[in-house]
């Protein structure tokens, strides 16, 4: 059987009889483990979950858990056998119970080794004052926030989150996102959560599943996704840098017509004398104005802790530069702005 604890072996999702996603094989490694499904809307993403919950059928491959076959072509043990749950993105509370009520129905009878108490998980998601209340009269943030309360108090052996913050406030998401880690890691509550946020899957994730064009692109810790995206595909999804036409000059030198001679180590080998795309991220260049290298700058967003300064090369390609928030000259548009030379990369990637 699987060494893991939770796996996904060669299975296509489908719902409606329309495939979804096709051939996933990601796993939990071990008890307490999270990972995280990123891909755009209408990918498939809801579906796996729904899969995995016993909610839909597959007919290749095998889903496992804790060493049992919990979905198979042959074997499709039901929904409430399972000790998964599932908590929707949309409002899924009974009209009819208050928001006290409706938590408590997930409410182990038994305790278990887990644990989970009743008034910890009210306060780390906020919801002291509205337990009294029913969901036509909570915000939408507040029904989402009651749904997760109800399957962590459950105790499953699998939680299962599509969007769990979706329609919380900006500026309360990053404190529940740290809260819900920690009592995720604490009580060893394995999880899968989809997610549009990279940010939060790099966050709350161990490891990161990409879906796009029906299939998991990639599948890897945070890390590697991304700083070694492993198709054009996942960079341009995680938007997080631009491609620039460069020539492979030696082991660790590479060359761009507006950027000269980049070093660096490759990730993957190119012949001397290759054509290739290298991925540059925001912070990969450094602020130099001492530079003989300046560019204009046509842009600048500014981002709390940096600036992304947009700047235009003479071929008019855009390269974003990411620059500390508290350098000692901001730089205005049509100015230019030097790029430090030589240009020294931690790590060459290239398509």
């Amino acid at each position: 059987m699987s060494k893991n604890f939770f796996e996904i072996k060669d299975v296509n999702f489908a719902i409606g009889g329309k495939e979804k996603v096709k051939n996933v094989n990601i796993y939990i490694e071990k008890e307490g483990d999270i990972i995280c499904l990123l891909g755009p809307s209408g990918i498939g993403k809801t579906t796996i979950l729904r899969t995995i919950a016993g909610l839909e059928k597959i007919n290749k491959g095998q889903i496992t858990l804790k060493d049992k076959i919990i979905s198979s072509d042959k074997i499709h043990i039901e929904p409430e056998k399972r000790n998964i749950a599932l908590s929707f993105q949309e409002n899924s509370l009974f009209p009819h119970y208050t928001v006290e009520k409706n938590i408590r129905l997930g409410e182990k009878k038994i305790s278990s080794d887990k644990n989970i108490n009743f008034k910890d998980i009210i306060n780390i998601l906020n919801l002291n004052n509205v337990l009294n209340k029913y969901p036509h009269q909570i915000s939408a943030g507040e029904s989402q926030r009651a749904s997760l309360a109800r399957s962590l108090i459950s105790e499953p052996d699998l939680l299962l989150l599509d969007e769990p913050l979706s329609n919380v406030d900006q500026s309360f998401k990053e404190d529940i996102q740290v809260e819900l880690k920690k009592i995720l890691k604490q009580k060893k509550i394995s999880t899968i959560i989809v997610t549009h946020d990279s940010y939060e899957a790099f966050y709350l994730g161990n490891k990161c599943a990409l879906i796009l064009e029906n299939e998991v692109k990639q599948f890897d810790d945070p890390y590697n996704v991304y700083h070694f995206p492993n198709s054009i595909e996942v960079v341009n999804f995680l938007n997080r840098g631009i491609l620039l036409p460069a020539k492979v000059t030696g082991g660790d030198t590479l060359e761009n017509d507006d950027l000269g001679i980049i070093k660096g180590k490759f990730i993957k080998h190119y012949p001397t004398g290759s054509e290739v795309r290298l991925l540059l991220q925001p912070e990969d260049l450094e602020h130099d104005d001492d530079s003989n290298l300046q560019l204009e700058v046509v842009d600048r967003k500014f981002r709390g802790t940096n600036f992304i300064y947009t700047l235009k090369t003479q071929s008019n390609l855009l390269i974003p530069v990411a620059v500390h928030t508290h350098h000692w000259e901001q730089h205005e548009i049509h100015e230019k702005f030097g790029i430090k030379r030589p240009i020294q990369l931690e790590h060459i990637v290239c398509f």
